[in-house]
């Protein structure tokens, strides 16, 4: 991975890390970057990173080795969006975002690291966030871990997630908050559950339109823990649609009618809004037809 900076005058006089890390760049990028990088202001070599200083003017490069162990696979995959910085990729249900111990293929990560191969592009997998295997949905990429890093820092750039859920019944108060601290279940290395003791979690929802007895639901969360938007729903209820593990199965769906249909960022290099959106794969279009749920 190359970076290249032009220092202008708001950085004259700053120390080479000082400029980094108000460029995203993390500790741990840091310190690979002094020992296993390399480093040059106007086409000299920096032999002591950490003394070193810049004047506006420099032209500063930056090159930092990076190994990916996951093996790229000719996986279909759906690309959204796509940058110099970022990737947004629609990704399929019944399949994980990481490798696991047990399941090293099959991933949405051996799709991308297929799909910068094909591109001739040195990336690694970047995601700054996760779904759940069964939820289908977009997933924010970063091609550089100083853009990961400066998509999950706090203070940075922020991006914000829409869902839309099938949900059972209907509520009482047609939009509103869900604000449950959510923990993992102590007799559970999965399930997570609503209790006083964990950590604070909130999740806004509209309903969009009913029908029987089932909801059509916008969530947006607030907060990113394990399992949320499906736990809050629980909590409150309103279980989704053929989530087995904290609700029940449905003959209408193998999974849980869950989808990451829209991201909305401030895009971390141009600073300029961006807006990505994806439509509910063809299961859920089935369910939502199924009930007439589709918004006209």
């Amino acid at each position: 991975m190359i970076l290249d900076y032009q220092i202008d005058e708001a950085f004259d006089g700053f120390s080479l890390r000082s400029f980094l890390k108000r460029q995203g760049l993390s500790t741990h990028l840091w310190r690979r970057l002094k020992h296993q990088g390399t480093l040059s202001v106007n086409g000299e070599p920096i032999l002591r990173a950490t003394l070193a200083t810049l004047n506006a003017g420099d032209f500063l490069r930056c090159e930092i080795p990076e190994e990916s162990a996951v093996e790229p696979q000719n996986i279909p995959l759906d690309v959204r969006y796509e940058d110099e910085n970022l990737l947004v990729v629609n990704k399929p249900s019944h399949m994980l975002v990481h490798p696991i111990a047990k399941e090293q293929h099959g991933t949405l990560a051996n799709a991308v690291a297929y799909y910068y191969e094909t591109k001739k592009e040195p990336c690694v997998f970047h995601p700054t966030h996760r779904l759940d295997r069964n939820t289908t949905g977009l997933v924010l990429i970063a091609k550089q871990p100083h853009i990961q890093s400066l998509l999950t820092a706090k203070g940075g750039p922020r991006f914000h997630r829409t869902y839309l859920a099938i949900t059972q019944g209907h509520f009482t108060e047609k939009e509103g908050a869900i604000d449950l601290p959510l923990r993992r279940k102590p007799t559970s290395f999965i399930e997570q559950e609503a209790h006083a003791d964990g950590k604070p979690a909130l999740t806004h929802y509209r309903v969009l339109k009913e029908a029987d007895d089932v909801s059509l639901v916008e969530l947006r969360p607030a907060t990113g823990r394990t399992h949320q938007l499906r736990v809050h729903l629980a909590a409150v209820g309103h279980s989704i649609l053929g989530d087995d593990l904290y609700g029940e199965k449905s003959a209408l769906i193998d999974r849980q009618a869950l989808h990451a249909c829209r991201l909305d960022l401030v895009h971390p290099v141009t600073r300029e809004p961006l807006t990505v959106e994806a439509p509910p794969p063809k299961d859920l279009e089935g369910v939502l037809e199924y009930f007439s749920l589709k918004e006209p």
